[in-house]
């Protein structure tokens, strides 16, 4: 009877390995401070997934399984995570994670395998248009406003920088003072997947905004962009991100329009490509303003822009009503 019982009770969890915080360690080691969040969150969901006390000892249940049990747990999360209704990129986001430690785990020994469980099908940038310069302009005009200057202000400078740096939401929150030089006519951005600043270079309109933002806010060390949240109790504060998309979404709101920062980043690449095409510039050159690693991507956003299947759909359209015609 014992050895039934035995055979049925659920087996107790592995140990959690020596040195298996020193591994979560150097994981996060070296990482910004973006991309570190979104992987303890993404670790953090793969905790609760397989009910472990802590992160150390999620890695360490699929550590101590093996390749085959391992990749069997990450597939069945991977469904867990899509039959949760998440997006196909925060899904691929997640499993990005786990295989990027279990490399990391590989190559210092700890295991003799890595993950093959592949991303899930997704399809990027599918609306690249964003809101176009007509909708840019309405939302700017938002903040020409004489109530609430210093808000106005704040909100015209990070509009200029999504729209006229093509910059992400997460780039200008993370922006400092530091950051700023309007002496040489530059900004020092952390891009995305990257760790270190990359300089960009100011055009006149989006110098002059953030002269008369820092004009208001002071030169003083810290955050660029600061939150005016009464509920701070005087105390100022990073914007976030999230912040960044409310004051845009708002903003539109104000203008008539639905349009969200990243919007704003694809009006921008678009145009950029429309102004590479006209001046006779190949789409790499493109790059240096998107900041993209594949010049494919910027292909998607110059064939959106061109829309050769509308042209297309319209002589097929056109073909079938010359016939009724006939008729």
């Amino acid at each position: 009877m014992s050895n039934v019982l035995a055979i049925l009770e659920p087996a107790p969890p592995p140990a959690v390995r020596p040195g298996m915080l020193d591994l979560l360690q150097t994981f996060f080691a070296g990482r910004n401070e973006r991309t570190l969040r979104a992987y303890r969150n993404d670790l953090e969901q793969f905790r609760v997934f397989v009910d472990a006390p802590t992160a150390a000892d999620a890695v360490n249940v699929l550590l101590a399984s093996g390749q085959g049990a391992a990749n069997g747990t990450v597939l069945r999360y991977r469904a867990h995570l899509s039959d949760s209704n998440r997006s196909p990129a925060t899904i691929n986001r997640a499993l990005s994670a786990l295989r990027a430690l279990l490399k990391l785990a590989r190559m210092l020994g700890v295991v003799p395998w890595s993950l093959d469980v592949p991303n899930v099908p997704a399809e990027s940038y599918r609306d690249t248009r964003g809101p176009g310069v007509a909708g840019v302009k309405r939302v700017l005009a938002t903040t020409n406003s004489g109530e609430n200057e210093p808000m106005n202000l704040r909100d015209r400078a990070i509009l200029r920088l999504l729209y006229d740096l093509g910059l992400r939401r997460a780039e200008v929150a993370s922006l400092d003072v530091g950051d700023v030089d309007l002496a040489r006519n530059t900004v020092a951005v952390i891009g995305k997947r990257r760790t270190e600043k990359t300089l960009l270079s100011l055009a006149a309109p989006t110098k002059t905004v953030l002269s008369d933002w820092l004009r208001v806010r002071g030169g003083e060390p810290g955050p660029l962009f600061l939150n005016f949240d009464h509920a701070d109790k005087g105390q100022t504060r990073r914007l976030t991100g999230t912040s960044i998309y409310r004051i845009v979404h708002g903003r539109g709101q104000i203008a008539g329009i639905k349009v969200a920062p990243h919007g704003l980043r694809h009006t921008a690449i678009t145009e950029a490509c429309k102004a590479a095409q006209a001046a006779g510039m190949p789409l790499e050159e493109v790059m240096d303003f998107s900041r993209h690693r594949d010049v494919k991507i910027l292909m998607i956003y110059r064939d959106r822009e061109r829309n050769v299947q509308g042209q297309i759909a319209e002589i097929v359209a056109q073909s079938a009503s010359a016939e009724d015609a006939d008729e």
